[in-house]
């Protein structure tokens, strides 16, 4: 069958492991200097590793794979203990893959194995931009002083994708280089970030042209003097690859240039 699984690209690996920590179904293990895919079979394809990978080494594919077992999963994490089958089932909870959650715990049960406390209602998914389904609470408070709407933007296009590294208004910015999602969560994006500075947007989860980001990224700090980089992203982990991509392009283009990093809550608030 067609499916959703994770790839890792062995040329930019290097076998630091912090991948392992984030899958707690036991699908990466690092093996001859190389994190490495063991099992189609415990690869639920979400991508929760993704974000954790400070090369930018790990991509969702879809190809041929076998099936997720649920079942021969449990298998593995039962062995790791409480704090492995808790952070599978939170896992679970955060995709809302209560298919494979209601198998989890039926298995526990069978076993009476004690099913650990998790959080039932947690507010966003690890999955970028976030697959669990959820409704927000907007205030009706009017006694809060009233935010300019005032647009601030400086530049046209906004997606890196669009953008042409050579455009005059790119010399010498203060980049704001944001996750597509940020100005729908937070309200004050505008006057809080974007003001007096050049935005670029991008997805680092949905967008495939990851590689061409960090060349034309590389080439915009070679060529025109940047003065700064501001990174806004969202709290799901896999949005924080934008740091990789941007950390990657400054090595490639041999710059230094400091970097403030914001990350903004689908609640709408600086984390």
């Amino acid at each position: 069958m067609k499916r959703d699984v994770i790839k890792i690209n062995e040329d930019k690996c290097t076998g630091c492991g912090d991948c392992i920590p984030g899958c707690p179904e036991g699908a990466l293990q690092v093996v001859d200097g190389k994190a490495r895919l063991i099992s189609d079979l415990f690869c639920d394809g979400l991508g929760a590793c993704i974000g954790t990978c400070p090369q930018g080494a790990i991509e969702i594919e879809q190809r041929e794979a076998e099936e997720y077992d649920e079942r021969k999963v449990m298998e593995n994490i039962i062995k790791g203990g409480k704090n492995v089958i808790k952070a599978h089932l939170q896992h679970l909870n955060d995709h809302g893959q209560k298919k494979y959650l209601n198998q989890a715990i039926n298995l526990l049960e069978k076993r009476n194995i004690p099913v650990p406390d998790y959080e039932h209602e947690k507010t966003f998914a690890c999955e970028c931009p976030g697959s669990k389904e959820m409704e927000l609470e907007v205030s009706n408070e009017t006694s809060a002083p009233a935010q300019s709407s005032r647009p601030e933007l400086r530049n046209w296009p906004i997606q890196l994708q669009l953008l042409n590294p050579n455009a005059p208004y790119l010399k010498n910015a203060d980049l704001l280089i944001a996750a597509d999602c940020v100005p729908f969560a937070y309200p004050n994006f505008n006057q809080e970030f974007l003001k007096g500075k050049i935005l670029i947007i991008l997805c680092p989860k949905l967008d495939k042209t990851i590689e061409e980001y960090i060349d034309k990224l590389a080439e915009i700090f070679k060529i025109q003097d940047i003065n700064s980089i501001s990174i806004v992203h969202m709290e799901v982990p896999c949005c924080s690859g934008i740091e990789v991509i941007v950390k990657r392009a400054l090595n490639k283009a041999n710059k230094d240039i400091k970097i403030e990093n914001y990350t903004i809550s689908i609640n709408g608030e600086v984390i």
